[in-house]
C-alpha cells in the first residue's frame, strides 16, 4: 500500500465511523415488535395513570420484582434489553406519553457506550429524552441511574464514569432531573466492579444487585411526596 492510499485510508475512518454510529443510534426498527407487545399488553390491562415508568435497557426488563420492590406504589415496567437511551426517546409517544407517569426512572446508556458513543453524546440523548418526556407529561420528576459498573465491560469503565459525571452535574443544573449514584456503591475496595452484584455474565445483576438498587430509588421516591 503506498502513502497516498494509507493517507485516505486514515481519513475517511472518522468519516465511516460516524456514518456507523449514525446509522446504528437512528435504527430503531428492531424494537417495534417490543413495543407492540407493550402495547398489546396495555390494552389487555391498561397500567393505572400516575404510576412510575422504570424505563431503559434490560437492566430494567430484568427488574421483574418491582410490584413486590415497591408495593406502595404503582409501577410499570418498559425497559427492553438491548436497548439505547435515543430508543426510549423515539419510541416515548408509544411508551411514555399514554401512561401519563407520576415520575420517570431511566437506566440506560450501558448500551451506547459498548457501542461507541461518547460521554457527550450519552449526555446529549439523556437530554433529548428529558425533553421528549416533558413535552409529553409537563413538569414529570426524572431520575437516571447511573450507569453501572458491570465486571463484563470494566474496560469500558473510564468512559462510563465520564458520561456519569457529565449527566450528574447537568442534573444538578435541572429542576426535577436528579442522579441516582448506583455506580460508586458497587465498586470493590479496589475501585474495580464488585463481582458480587452480578450474576453469571458479569454483566447483568443478581437480587443482591437489585436489593442495593432499591435501596436508592425509594428515598427518591418517597421524598416526591413530601
Amino acid at each position: 500500500m503506498n502513502r497516498r492510499m494509507l493517507l485516505t485510508m486514515l481519513w475517511l475512518l472518522p468519516a465511516l465511523g460516524l456514518a456507523r454510529s449514525h446509522h446504528a443510534e437512528n435504527d430503531h426498527a428492531q424494537w417495534r415488535g417490543e413495543i407492540a407487545a407493550f402495547e398489546t399488553a396495555d390494552r389487555a390491562r391498561p397500567p393505572p395513570p400516575g404510576a412510575v415508568l422504570f424505563i431503559g435497557s434490560s437492566s430494567i426488563r430484568l427488574w421483574t420484582s418491582l410490584a413486590g420492590d415497591f408495593p406502595e406504589r404503582h409501577t410499570i415496567n418498559r425497559g427492553f434489553g438491548g436497548s439505547e437511551i435515543d430508543d426510549a426517546t423515539h419510541f416515548a409517544d408509544r411508551i411514555v406519553a399514554p401512561y401519563r407517569p407520576s415520575a420517570i426512572v431511566m437506566y440506560a446508556g450501558d448500551n451506547d457506550i459498548a457501542d461507541g458513543d461518547s460521554p457527550q453524546h450519552v449526555l446529549e440523548d439523556f437530554q433529548a429524552f428529558v425533553r421528549t418526556a416533558r413535552a409529553a407529561v409537563p413538569g414529570v420528576p426524572i431520575a437516571f441511574l447511573a450507569i453501572k459498573p458491570s465486571v463484563a465491560r470494566q474496560s469500558l469503565l473510564p468512559r462510563i464514569r465520564a458520561a456519569n459525571s457529565k449527566i450528574q452535574a447537568w442534573a444538578a443544573s435541572q429542576q426535577g432531573v436528579s442522579y441516582l449514584d448506583v455506580f460508586t456503591p458497587m465498586l470493590g475496595r479496589d475501585g474495580q466492579p464488585d463481582p458480587k452484584w452480578f450474576g453469571a455474565d458479569g454483566l447483568h445483576m443478581n437480587r443482591r444487585g437489585y436489593a442495593l438498587w432499591i435501596g436508592i430509588v425509594k428515598p427518591w421516591l418517597d421524598a416526591l411526596k413530601q
